[in-house]
């Protein structure tokens, strides 16, 4: 007899906190100017999200990783800090973080927050002092420029966003920032920027947040008298190869540092990496026992739709973090990246893939990484006005794509309202019409929705003894189609545009798409993804 298996029903349990907690963890990324407004000014802010916390818990997610908060010109999007221990009134008050942090905690859910280590704003009181050429200089890189008259830049280095990555100053000095002009690197060597560094770390830790997300955990060591790469194009080096800037030995003594000082604290506070390396074993020195605890996963987001790829990828990044004794992260989207629907191809066929691309990911061995709206379906939104668009990026050339906000659009909750329940007023980036069908409200309840499935797969995740961290095998499959195990599980991922037969793997637990299956056969839609216990 023929059976026809869509999305089952399944009962969510949550499971308490056991040792190493983050080496199986599912963390939700917020994006905090865009994930909920609490005060009706269209912006994005901490009483939002700690109104909304309960949807997160009901989700199925462990931690909460939320982007800067802190005071800041907003620059770039809160990336340049001005003071690493207050909150920029943007987004709430100091009172706020800490009702955020305790409302989470009351619901199980620990918090992560950004810390942003290699660079400050260029209103920052260290850096302001540094132009009037006080003795905070040494905090940062300030160099002569080359030329007779020192014209031109120290060096070629160029900035991630595009154009050099030096800017002059009125007294005729360089000084160095790998980002925006507005966002001045700091001189690691400097005792004074470790010391501060340890003292912001404690502040949080202090206030009760769980651990940090370290932004460019690979840029605070720079090669030894500043040598020239010799090419243009820098930005897209970034993950392929080792740059005088990026990803220097130097990086891990001070990562080891905090490693210690994160080890001092009760309740297994810890530390994830954004660091670009170019191979899997270069990303494994961060999270090496006495460092880490974390590093993002970019090679599996950057890897394409592609059977032979993906199983290449998951095989050298489990290589790799096994090694060193660590778990490994996959991650599908965050707020610096084109949102995986539409990487996949976008429409219906993006989400497809979309979708089971995330069953592959969340049935692998290690800690997932959700990105606020993924469990939407959300598309990039790519048409959004030029006169709207902050992404410090947009306006430079030969740097990053200069297109991240398509990402960071505000998610909605709702069908209706100004900002379809996101807040009381219209979004600081406009949200297209179309998302009122995709709205927490319009996907709660129907089991064929992309948030339902995301429910249900977490769901599994935590009842089922062999999902999380762990092992897996690979198993035979027809070209095209992906298949592994784990204990009593199975997981199979069709990447083809046609059904494909395979022998009955087990018992189907839960699919993108409609599996046909037999006593001895199951018939796999295309590009699709099926949880089977076995």
């Amino acid at each position: 007899m023929t059976q026809e298996l869509t999305t089952p029903a399944v009962a969510r349990e949550r499971t308490g906190p056991g040792s190493g907690w983050w080496r199986d963890a599912v963390i939700y990324q917020v994006y905090v100017r865009s994930f909920a407004d609490g005060d009706g000014d269209g912006v994005g802010d901490l009483p939002g999200i700690t109104a909304r916390l309960p949807y997160v818990r009901e989700l199925g997610a462990d931690a909460v990783w939320l982007t800067p908060f802190y005071a800041s010109p907003q620059a770039d999007g809160g990336y340049d800090v001005a003071d690493y221990r207050s909150v920029d009134p943007l987004f709430g008050t100091l009172s706020d973080a800490d009702d955020l942090v305790r409302e989470a905690h009351r619901l199980g859910l620990r918090i992560i927050v950004d810390v942003v280590p290699n660079h400050t704003s260029d209103q920052h009181a260290w850096f302001r002092a540094a132009l009037a050429g006080g003795p905070e200089r040494a905090r940062y890189h300030f160099r002569p420029g080359r030329g007779a008259e020192g014209q031109l830049p120290p060096n070629d280095w160029e900035s991630v966003f595009g154009g050099p990555a030096w800017t002059r100053t009125a007294d005729g000095a360089w000084y160095l920032h790998l980002f925006a002009p507005e966002q001045p690197d700091l001189n690691w060597d400097h005792p004074q920027v470790r010391a501060e560094f340890d003292s912001v770390l404690r502040f949080w830790l202090d206030l009760g947040v769980d651990g940090f997300r370290i932004d460019v955990a690979h840029g605070m060591v720079k090669a030894p008298g500043f040598p020239d790469i010799g090419a243009s194009g820098q930005a897209k080096l970034i993950g392929n190869q080792v740059l005088p800037f990026f990803d220097q030995d130097g990086v891990h003594e001070i990562h080891r540092g905090w490693r210690e000082l994160l080890d001092g604290y009760d309740g297994e506070r810890i530390a994830v990496a954004e660091a670009w390396a170019p191979s899997p074993e270069r990303l494994a020195l961060y999270v090496r026992p006495d460092e880490l605890h974390q590093a993002f996963n970019f090679q599996f987001l950057t890897c394409p739709w592609d059977a032979e790829r993906m199983r290449e990828t998951v095989d050298a990044s489990l290589a790799a973090t096994a090694a060193v004794g660590a778990p490994t992260t996959w991650v599908l989207s965050n707020h610096d990246v084109v949102r995986h629907v539409t990487r996949y191809g976008g429409g219906e066929q993006g989400l497809r893939r979309a979708r089971a691309a995330t069953l592959f990911t969340l049935a692998l061995p290690g800690s997932a990484y959700l990105y606020q709206g993924e469990e939407l379906g959300l598309p990039e939104v790519t048409e959004l006005p030029d006169a709207v668009r902050q992404d410090p990026a947009f306006y430079r050339a030969s740097g990053q794509d200069g297109f991240r906000d398509g990402c960071r659009v505000p998610i909605p909750w709702t069908a209706d309202g100004p900002s379809y329940g996101f807040g009381d007023a219209a979004p600081w980036l406009p949200q297209p019409a179309s998302w009122r069908g995709l709205s927490v409200a319009a996907q709660s309840g129907d089991p064929h929705s992309t948030l339902e499935l995301y429910r249900a797969a977490l769901a599994l995740r935590r009842e089922l003894p062999g999902l999380g961290d762990g092992t897996m095998t690979w198993l035979a499959a027809p070209d095209g189609v992906l298949a592994f195990a784990r204990p009593g599980f199975v997981c199979t991922l069709n990447t083809l545009d046609h059904e494909v037969q395979l022998p009955l793997p087990g018992r189907p637990l839960l699919t993108t798409g409609a599996v046909t299956f037999d006593d001895a056969h199951a018939l796999l839609p295309a590009e699709s993804a099926v949880w089977w216990a076995i």
